[in-house]
């Protein structure tokens, strides 16, 4: 039975609500991010923040969240000429993704995250790749965990699990998600309180904008990552 585990948390939304699924299903539960000089690095910050809030907003899992980590991995920044790693325009490359793809990323993530959770003897490396509302990007497929997974165990000598919350779910689904585990978690404000949390404080903007308010959050409102929040938050206000 897995008692513990790592979460993946940049302090977007999707790594919040994954960090709410393991604090309300593991005992022990640590969190893990990565300076890649990306961009948008006001995620860096905002973790911070959204760490501080959930403790604070949500006592019966303040208890398990154990410490956190913060990799400096300048180096994958270094060998990325992508938009989230250069002063470019998001585009379409000629592989057929966007050039917001950066790659490797996730593969050295959780190859990190593993030796971390290794030491730190914990079992469940948590991480919020999703194959519903995403732009393509390899490394976040289910097939990439599996194999990740089988060898990062392999590896190690020690039996991993990946776990995937938001694999085969769409960010309206995400919102919900997070509402049914903020209701569950026995906080004032239950769900909603989650959602705010959200809105206010995680960042997931890849131009790092933090000046535009809307009503999913902060951000400029026109890259991927916006379009895919804000499209989301729509469905799940229209869903209640």
């Amino acid at each position: 039975m897995h008692t513990s585990a790592l979460v993946l948390f940049s302090g977007g939304q999707d790594s919040t609500t994954c960090l709410a699924h393991a604090l309300a299903t593991y005992a022990r539960v640590e969190t893990i991010a990565f300076d890649y000089r990306q961009r948008h690095r006001v995620e860096l910050d905002a973790r911070l923040t959204v760490l501080a809030e959930v403790r604070a907003k949500f006592p019966q899992w303040a208890n398990k969240l154990g410490e956190d980590h913060l990799l400096d991995l300048a180096v994958l920044g270094e060998v990325s000429d992508t938009s989230l790693t250069r002063d470019t325009a998001f585009k379409m490359a000629q592989s057929g993704l966007p050039n917001t793809f950066v790659p490797g990323r996730n593969l050295l993530f959780l190859t990190l995250a593993g030796a971390v959770a290794y030491r730190r003897d914990l079992q469940v490396l948590v991480t919020g790749v999703c194959e519903t509302d995403f732009s393509g990007y390899p490394d976040c497929r289910d097939d990439t965990m599996k194999a990740m997974q089988l060898a990062l165990s392999l590896g190690m000598d020690k039996r991993f699990l990946i776990e995937t919350p938001l694999m085969w779910i769409d960010k309206a689904a995400t919102w919900a998600m997070a509402h049914r585990l903020g209701g569950a978690s026995g906080a004032v404000g239950g769900g909603d309180a989650l959602v705010e949390l959200i809105i206010e404080h995680t960042h997931t903007c890849y131009l790092g904008d933090r000046s535009h308010r809307h009503p999913w959050g902060y951000g400029c409102g026109e890259c991927p990552a916006c379009e895919l929040r804000a499209r989301g938050y729509e469905r799940f206000v229209t869903s209640l």
